[in-house]
């Protein structure tokens, strides 16, 4: 593994290329960089969605993918490194088990609105799709293992079900309604019904 940095400002990228962490340089527009800047960005999110009042247990639940997603950011960073575990992936899975099982079936689309900390869920959904196209495209021109990509497209998932419990929490305990899409399907549903 590369060296940990001891300065910021090297001037090293000044060329348009970085450093990856086999001490291998490549072009700031390749493939690897765009992989990486977007599961930072997804990772920065998730650091602003946590500036928000959550219940204890999600809260735990996305400073562990934060961790994760360092994980997987090194692993992108060295070609050939295993740094995300499989274990991350079941964490995912049971968390989605777990949070779905509380929700009612969703009768819409739902609009990405609602609290704050439920739209900034889908800021973390919407990034987290971004970062997954990223390494698709990545392990088109390398091979890599499925558990990046695979993370990524549960974390996705995860995101859009925590916003709709972010949307039916309340810090003075009530539950609130999620954001329907006003589709003219469910309209003459609707006015079928009545």
């Amino acid at each position: 593994m590369g060296n940990r940095l001891t300065q910021i400002a090297t001037r090293t990228g000044d060329d348009g290329t970085t450093g990856l962490g086999n001490n291998t340089r490549v072009s700031k527009n390749s493939a690897r960089p765009h992989a990486l800047g977007d599961v930072d960005e997804l990772n920065s999110h998730i650091g602003l969605l946590l500036c928000e009042s959550l219940p204890q247990d999600v809260r735990e639940l996305l400073i562990d993918v934060q961790h994760q997603l360092f994980n997987l950011g090194g692993e992108l960073s060295i070609p050939g490194y295993e740094l995300l575990k499989d274990d991350a992936l079941a964490q995912l899975d049971q968390a989605l088990a777990h949070y779905n099982a509380q929700l009612p079936r969703l009768e819409e689309f739902i609009l990405p609105a609602g609290t704050r900390a439920a739209a900034q869920a889908h800021v973390c959904r919407t990034v987290a799709r971004r970062a997954e196209r990223a390494v698709v495209a990545l392990q088109e021109g390398e091979a890599m293992r499925a558990t990046p990509r695979q993370y990524l497209n549960r974390l996705s998932d995860l995101l859009f079900v925590l916003s709709r419990i972010l949307n039916r929490h309340r810090p003075d305990g009530s539950v609130g309604e999620e954001v329907y899409w006003s589709s003219t399907r469910l309209a003459r549903q609707q006015d079928a019904t009545e």
